[in-house]
Parts: structure tokens; sequence; C-alpha cells
């Protein structure tokens, strides 16, 4: 199996496919290296695409220290899976949790960016409904410890931002929570108690986001409540920013309306690498 070596030695699992200008993808609390497989096949006709397991997802390594956990080692995290290998710049998309950290990669090393993605970001963050959304994670992370990886699995993907992939496409959705069962329960709660617990909010990065230079979508289905007030802020936020909403589409949204993401996606892409992201904004 390929990987790539974190700083702190944890080893990351990844896949690559195709050649061309980069396409990093980092997935969701719920999804893996598999979640992207729409992604990788499409775009690897054109670009080279890498997509990697978090550490505390297998094939990943598993630390069970939750001090080797938190948004700061998640961003080192992807800049490691850059220099293994050898990948100067990219175009860094990011799913839910992995938008967080698309976002503070792009924050953080912008010479590594072509160009950001951010979908369905947002959870956790507007702050009247932030005392409750942390309560919510810490009874996730329990039952993610405590009741065994299949039975936290199957409730989890069952939350109610996974309904409208679940009625709408039933065995891709039935593939998104097989695969969710098949993640660590040890990894699983310390991911959530230290990196989504403690990252800060979209509301705590509004001075980044002002400052951010580098292209960024903004992607989020019309369906995922939880996340439509951030997108929206990070919209009116970033200089560089574009925002697209997918209808009749909930949280689980690179999997269950691929072709919508991947035609937005695309544009994006192509913009950034010709220098023409905001060229509906011209300079007077």
């Amino acid at each position: 199996m390929p990987y790539v070596t974190a700083t702190d030695g944890t080893k990351l699992y990844y896949e690559e496919a195709g050649t061309g200008s980069a396409i990093v993808f980092v997935h969701e609390y719920a999804g893996d290296c598999r979640t992207w497989e729409p992604q990788m096949r499409h775009f690897s006709r054109q670009h080279r695409c890498v997509t990697f397991s978090a550490r505390g997802y297998p094939p990943s390594d598993i630390p069970e220290d939750g001090k080797r956990y938190s948004q700061d080692i998640s961003r080192l995290d992807v800049i490691a899976v850059l220099d293994g290998l050898g990948i100067g710049k990219a175009h860094v998309v990011g799913h839910s949790m992995g938008a967080y950290t698309t976002l503070h990669v792009g924050i953080r090393h912008p010479e590594r960016c072509i160009s950001l993605a951010a979908a369905g970001c947002g959870w956790g963050s507007n702050p009247a409904e932030r005392e409750a959304s942390k309560a919510l994670v810490v009874d996730i992370a329990r039952m993610f410890r405590e009741d065994g990886i299949e039975i936290a699995a199957a409730k989890y993907a069952d939350f109610p931002m996974r309904h409208p992939h679940k009625h709408k496409d039933p065995r891709g959705w039935a593939e998104f929570a097989r695969m969710l069962g098949e993640h660590s329960g040890i990894g699983s709660a310390l991911t959530m108690l230290h990196v989504q617990l403690e990252r800060p909010t979209l509301w705590e990065l509004e001075d980044d986001l002002k400052k951010l230079q580098i292209p960024l979508l903004v992607i989020v289905g019309d369906e995922d409540e939880s996340c439509l007030d951030g997108s929206l802020f990070m919209k009116r936020r970033a200089p560089q920013s574009a925002l697209c909403v997918i209808p009749r589409a909930g949280h689980t949204v690179t999997s269950e309306e691929p072709a919508a993401v991947n035609a937005a996606l695309a544009e994006l892409f192509a913009a950034a690498e010709a220098g023409r992201w905001m060229a509906h904004k011209p300079i007077v």
C-alpha cells in the first residue's frame, strides 16, 4: 500500500491517478479516500488526482493519543501529502471537515494552492447554534467510542442531513453507510473531539477570509441547513470566492450530486489556471 509520512511519523494512505496539474481531495468526517471516487475517475483524465485517508481512518494510522489530532495537524497532513508526492502546488478540494482543513491550507500555505474548493462547510460554526453543536459533538464522540463502530456508523449515516442522499439515491447512500461502518471507532471519536470540537469556527476566521486571495469555490446543497449560513458567510468575506448552491441536495453533496459538483469544479480549475476566475469583475 502507498503511504506518505506526516511530520509526527503517522503514515497516511493515499491513492493517485492521472497526470497534469494536481488536485488533492480532502474527505469529510464520515468519509475516507474512497469518498472521492466520482471525482477521481472524472478529473484524472486531465489532472494528477490524489486522495488520502486522514489519520484515524484506516488504512492510515490510527493514533490513540488525542494530542495527535487537531485542525493544525490536519492542515500539516495535507502539506505532508503534497511534499511526499513532490507536488509544489495543487487545487485543494475539501468536503465538510475536509473543507475546513482546505481553508486552513489556503490561509497558512497560499503558495501551495492553485485554487480552493470548500463543499458542505460550516457545520458547528454559526454563533447562534454553537453551544448546541458543541454538545452534539461530544455526544457523537461518545457514541463512536462506546457503541461500537457498526452501531455508531449506522446511526450517524442516518442523521437528517444525510436523508436527501438516502431517499434520492438509496444505492449510493447504502455504499456510503457501508464504508462508514469500516472506520475506526477510536479514530472517529478522537477526530470528533480534537478536530471538529476544537477547530476555529468560520466566524473566527473572518479576518483571514477577508485576506484570502486564492480562487475559492464554495459549494453547498440547498437542503444542507447546517452549512447554508456558513457558505454565505464565506462568499461575503473572501474576495476571490464564488458560491454554488446545488438544488435538492443535502450534506453528502459530492457523492449525492457528483455531476453537478464536477461541473462546478471543472470551471474553477480551468478559470484559476487561466487567471480568469474573477474575469467577471474587471478592475476599474
